[in-house]
């Protein structure tokens, strides 16, 4: 690859970061990797694992002497590593982030790093594991994924660049928003999602009869609670940062779900099925442009 980088200043050594560390080391884009985590014993895995070769004491540490930084730290911990490294954020060095909200980090990268903001590279890789932390990081984890990078105004364009290289080196493909339309974006297809099963899930196994229910459940339950067994802190964090939007988000679904439920209650077979096969085909139409790679047409209005 054209583009190198001498070390990579690891924040947060856990399934994402360690992961990115060990695919740019596998590509062969960088030389040493630096980490720091709040656990020690979690670097000390991390450096027997050969995904990081040198433990640092603080956040401030990993960036010393680092041409590419990965904060991989829940957002919610995001204003607090910014305050924790800004004295040596240094122009030239590429900051980036994997947070799965974005108007909330570059809030408080805004008002954190200030001057320094442009060296700041918002991202988000969309991919993970059900198992979480450095033993499962993966190198493979982000080859053919989607990273969403969200610069601002202020953001270096050699630095966009260089992310974009980073990132496509480990495999992902990337793609740029504002970090407004990142968060709109995210609420309808990820984090109402997460919220959804959880309510599912909980809503089953807290009635009287629910551990009965749950030995019947099957595959299709199973799917569609299985993100239900996420981090309940680290989506505590994302539900509540990105709420405003997230709860928007729930309107539009409690509309739709209402006009099913005046369907079913108004005993209109005719009505219920066509609105079934509207989102049937709706679904069979993104799932065949999604791998294909290409965006659907949007639908017709009605």
């Amino acid at each position: 690859m054209a583009t190198k980088f001498n070390q990579l200043g690891l924040i947060g050594c856990g399934l994402m970061g360690g992961s990115f560390a060990l695919a740019l080391k596998r590509a062969g884009m960088v030389r040493h990797v630096v980490g720091y985590s709040k656990s020690p014993s979690t670097v000390i895995l991390a450096q027997k694992l050969g995904i990081v070769d040198q433990a640092a004491e603080s956040a401030l540490l990993a960036v010393s002497g680092a041409d590419i930084v990965l904060i991989a730290v829940p957002v919610a911990a995001t204003e607090a590593t910014f305050r924790a490294i800004r004295n040596l954020v240094q122009a030239g060095t590429l900051f980036m982030d994997v947070g799965s909200t974005k108007v909330d980090v570059v809030d408080a990268a805004r008002g954190v790093l200030k001057e320094r903001l442009p060296f700041f590279v918002p991202a988000h890789p969309i991919a993970g594991k059900e198992s979480a932390g450095i033993a499962h990081a993966d190198a493979a984890l982000y080859r053919g994924c989607q990273v969403i990078l969200t610069p601002v105004a202020e953001t270096e364009p050699r630095l966009v660049d260089r992310a974009t290289e980073a990132w496509t080196a480990v495999g992902a493909q990337v793609r740029r928003m504002s970090p407004e339309a990142h968060d709109q974006a995210f609420a309808a297809v990820s984090h109402l999602p997460h919220l959804l099963a959880f309510a599912a899930f909980a809503a089953v196994a807290r009635q009287s009869d629910g551990a009965r229910f749950l030995e019947l459940a099957g595959p299709g339950f199973r799917d569609f609670t299985r993100i239900a067994a996420s981090d309940p802190a680290v989506w505590r964090d994302i539900l509540l940062a990105n709420r405003a939007q997230i709860l928007g988000q729930a309107a539009i679904f409690k509309a739709q779900l209402g006009l099913l439920e005046v369907a079913m209650r108004d005993n209109r077979p005719e009505v219920l099925e066509a609105l079934l096969r509207d989102a049937a085909q709706g679904r069979g139409q993104w799932q065949m442009f999604a791998a294909r790679g290409t965006t659907p047409p949007p639908p017709a209005s009605k």
